[in-house]
């Protein structure tokens, strides 16, 4: 029995696709039912149905942070491709592959009023150019999109009859291709350690040749480096002397080397754009991150000559001691009760070689840095390309099924955590939400540091004394949300510390059997936050 065009398009369309990726996220729809019922024929796709196009998509990079190759997410048309917006614009910053599959409207029906019907094309602007499907004979423009962008946008036209009085069958299995190399190669640059060199490594860094034994600091998503420096004591670097022990050392570096996109610690960023200091960026994209427009040089490898000179390696070994002493110390006084750095602390005293980290934006991320993220042997993710807290419940989710995809020979599925502030958790509440019937994360806990509100604002500018009025309706934004009804209400089971010690013992608990599909719910202060960083500040003496 013949089937109508739109099946035979959308079988064919799944074919394509089968070569470029393994999983698809799916939405229900009509429009787009051609394509669901083909990629569900399909033996070498995996599929994952959620119900919100906003919660698919992030849950698609989150999935493609880990591959490292693309993975798409599919949708009916209308606003509904509207919603992949955030989760692409994060893809195109962080260069992650994401391919969103809109299903359309012939041609002849847009701008007629039609039902469902949005100027799709375009929709994604520079982040991702659309690929235009009108019928079979477009299918040649999928392997160029592929290999002309990590971030692809296919919007296909589907005619009526949507779907035949049959499925559709399923086509041979086809060889995967490896995934297309986006690497740009900015050139060699020649580089004297001899001169007092710190390495800065941000998100997108890699471990560069030549560099290995420079000292080092490096935010959580970076490589753990062999010669690390804690972040605190970047504002001992923007001294040009300091005294010590009856002596006066140089602190200040000669140059700093920049490698992928930091963006964490405000005292980094004054180091980058002090103008005494001579700025190098290392990219391997067609970006560099240089907000002060402060570097003098730009490539994505080095030659270098010399070494560090053992007074350099000795003053930012006494400075990352500082950092780390201060840290320890702070954590210590009983006054500043329950913290999100406590939090972070039990988080990162209880990972092991193989377990998987995913840090949310704001307050988690930095935490985590400032308590030596990131180790040796635990693969840590974050948004970083626009710092957001959209859709981070569902890449972390994203995050453990493809983790757990990739060791299906193991006994046990390997171990991610995810730490997130309370507003992160409830912006992708709907994240939770997995079917009956869908893969579902087998040794997942998300703790959530909760303390009614913004924390993170506490410690900015606006948290200052003579700027309380209002700032608790604005920034703190209490919301008094029962996030144990809210876990029952999607089936994800919930349980709640209010110490350190509760909380390591539970955390403990996941390190010794799978700890399923859960959510761990830390009940902090953040009164105390902006004190806290002020003793942090003063312990290291700025």
């Amino acid at each position: 029995m013949s089937q109508p065009e739109s099946i035979s398009l959308a079988t064919a369309l799944a074919a394509k696709l089968a070569e470029n990726l393994s999983d698809v996220v799916l939405c229900p729809g009509s429009r787009n039912s051609p394509l669901s019922l083909a990629l569900l024929a399909r033996p070498d796709i995996r599929v994952h149905v959620r119900l919100d196009e906003r919660s698919a998509s992030f849950l698609a990079l989150g999935m493609a942070r880990v591959q490292q190759r693309p993975v798409g997410v599919m949708m009916t048309s209308g606003t509904a491709v509207a919603n992949c917006l955030p989760a692409m614009v994060e893809a195109a910053h962080s260069h992650t592959p994401l391919v969103v599959i809109s299903a359309d409207r012939p041609e002849r029906l847009i701008g007629t009023g039609a039902s469902q019907s949005i100027q799709q094309q375009g929709l994604f602007g520079s982040y991702a150019p659309t690929t235009q499907l009108n019928d079979i004979t477009d299918l040649g423009r999928v392997e160029q999109a592929f290999r002309a962008s990590a971030q692809v946008h296919l919007n296909v036209a589907f005619d009526d009859p949507l779907v035949g009085e049959s499925l559709p069958e399923a086509g041979p299995a086809v060889a995967r291709v490896s995934p297309n190399s986006h690497f740009v190669d900015h050139g060699e640059l020649e580089l004297d350690l001899s001169l007092n060199t710190l390495v800065i490594m941000g998100d997108e860094a890699w471990p560069v040749e030549g560099l290995e034994d420079v000292p080092t600091i490096a935010e959580p998503t970076a490589p753990a480096p062999y010669n690390p420096v804690h972040p605190l004591a970047a504002g001992v670097f923007a001294h040009q002397q300091i005294s010590a022990n009856d002596y006066v050392v140089d602190t200040k570096p000669k140059q700093l080397v920049v490698v992928g996109h930091p963006t964490l610690h405000r005292e980094v960023l004054a180091l980058m754009a002090d103008p005494e200091i001579q700025v190098t960026l290392l990219s391997r994209t067609s970006q560099f991150t240089d907000p002060s427009g402060n570097a003098t040089r730009r490539g994505s490898s080095l030659k270098v000559k010399g070494e560090p000179s053992r007074e350099w390696l000795k003053i930012c070994a006494a400075a990352a001691e500082l950092g780390a002493t201060a840290m320890r110390e702070t954590l210590e006084v009983e006054e500043h009760g329950f913290t999100g750095l406590h939090v972070a602390a039990a988080v990162t005293d209880t990972l092991g070689t193989g377990d998987t980290l995913v840090l949310g934006s704001s307050n988690p991320v930095r935490d985590a840095s400032l308590l030596g993220m990131p180790f040796d042997g635990v693969d840590t993710y974050a948004a970083r390309g626009v710092a957001g807290i959209d859709g981070t419940v569902s890449q972390a989710v994203g995050v453990a099924l493809a983790t757990q995809a990739a060791h299906p020979a193991e006994p046990r599925a390997p171990r991610t955590v995810a730490l997130l502030g309370d507003i992160t958790f409830l912006h992708d509440i709907n994240g939770l939400q997995i079917g009956p019937d869908e893969r579902r994360p087998e040794n997942l806990t998300i703790v959530v540091a909760n303390d009614d509100g913004g924390g993170i604002f506490e410690s900015l500018e606006v948290g200052a004394p003579g700027l309380r009025r209002d700032f608790d309706r604005v920034f703190g934004t209490p919301h008094g949300a029962d996030l144990a009804a809210l876990c029952a209400g999607y089936g994800v089971a919930h349980r709640e510390v209010g110490t350190l010690r509760e909380l390591i013992d539970a955390l403990l608990d996941t390190t010794e059997s799978p700890a399923g599909y859960q959510v761990i719910e830390a009940r902090i202060t953040r009164g105390t936050r902006r004190a806290l960083h002020r003793q942090l500040k003063e312990k290291i003496g700025l």
